[in-house]
């Protein structure tokens, strides 16, 4: 049978699939896919009421670009919508990258990076984390060569937390080459609270080489909707146009998130209450002992080591769903209510870890 088998590019068979953060019983909080606990905005769900779901989708997301044109002072044309910002980067990808590229990015960060960079056929460069969990972007830009052309840099870091200040951020641009593509990825930007930390939107009319990603998964509680937009000079734009998935993003991915945009004080309020938690959350853990990193996205990371597998099996039977990355272990903020229930079964694991 196996010489009937379908030709695969032999490369495929090493890329590590993606996999969910596994779903919670009834009973048990789940703490594993960096979900927003509370519903969507005011307004989402009657949006898209009256939309004839058997028409194709308005396939240039017009009246969404124009608004978020608006939002960030660039023209429409500087605006790309894509079905979840994980997607824009597999078209950053495409446009810029022939299989003897390179694409670079920090590790441990954003589990999709290595997915979508074998998937397109390209080599990765990796540089580790810092001890705190942060990119060392020094060692990036060391690590650049002549066939780099996309760095992808996630602030703040999923899974582990910290973010790139300004000042790192300043002087990690001003070393590469301008001909290189830099994308920022700010998935979890709504959630930052530390002053110094660099910021997209400052950064666009200072470096022409720069893409900044945001989604509406996070924050804004559309995850199950799937839709995400960049920022990008204009020729950068049209390049991931040109090679986007026909008509990817839904009528009522585009609905919603014009909705929520219209409640942007109902947005900063459960923001306001995530990050309190988190805040929280993460006093308690470092008053346990653990050795908790910088938090300023909707988790938190422990690095739990060789003892992920176990402590994770520990949160679990205490109906708490967490995801297990290998090294460490990274916990979503949640209801209310879990917040209790966490704190009480992370200290019945800490003191053998420490």
């Amino acid at each position: 049978m196996s010489e009937n088998r379908v030709l695969l590019r032999p490369d495929v068979a090493s890329i590590a699939p993606y996999r969910q953060g596994r779903m919670a019983d009834a009973d048990a909080f789940k703490l594993s896919s960096n979900e927003n606990p509370f519903p969507p905005l005011p307004g989402v769900a009657q949006s898209f009421r009256d939309l004839d779901f058997n028409r194709y989708p308005e396939a240039t997301s017009a009246a969404l670009r124009a608004r978020l044109a608006e939002r960030w002072q660039v023209t429409p044309e500087q605006v790309v919508i894509g079905p979840g910002s994980v997607t824009l980067i597999a078209y950053l990808i495409w446009a810029t990258c022939t299989p003897e590229d390179s694409v670079l990015y920090s590790w441990r960060s954003f589990e999709g990076y290595p997915i979508l960079v074998g998937a397109a056929g390209v080599d990765a460069i990796t540089v580790p984390n810092r001890p705190d969990g942060g990119h060392d972007l020094p060692a990036m830009a060391a690590a650049i060569t002549d066939r780099t052309r996309l760095v992808l840099l996630c602030s703040p870091n999923n899974p582990t937390g910290p973010i790139i200040t300004r000042a790192e951020f300043a002087d990690f641009m001003a070393s590469v080459p301008r001909t290189m593509l830099v994308v920022l990825d700010e998935a979890y930007g709504e959630f930052v609270t530390d002053p110094d930390a660099v910021r997209g939107e400052e950064e666009l009319a200072r470096h022409p080489n720069l893409v900044v990603l945001r989604t509406f998964s996070k924050a804004y509680g559309l995850a199950g909707l799937r839709i995400g937009y960049g920022i990008a000079a204009e020729y950068i734009a049209d390049a991931l146009r040109a090679v986007a998935l026909p008509m990817a993003v839904t009528d009522v991915a585009q609905q919603a998130a014009l909705a929520s945009l219209d409640h942007e004080a109902a947005l900063l309020e459960r923001v306001a209450h995530i990050v309190e938690r988190r805040e929280r959350i993460r006093a308690g853990l470092l008053a346990q002992g653990w050795a908790v990193p910088e938090a300023q996205g909707n988790f938190v990371w422990l690095p739990t080591r060789e003892r992920t597998p176990e402590i994770a099996e520990h949160f679990e039977r205490a109906g708490l769903v967490v995801r297990a990355l290998g090294d460490g272990i990274r916990i979503s903020i949640g209801e209310e209510e879990s917040v209790d229930k966490l704190l009480r079964s992370s200290g019945e694991v800490v003191a053998p870890l420490s």
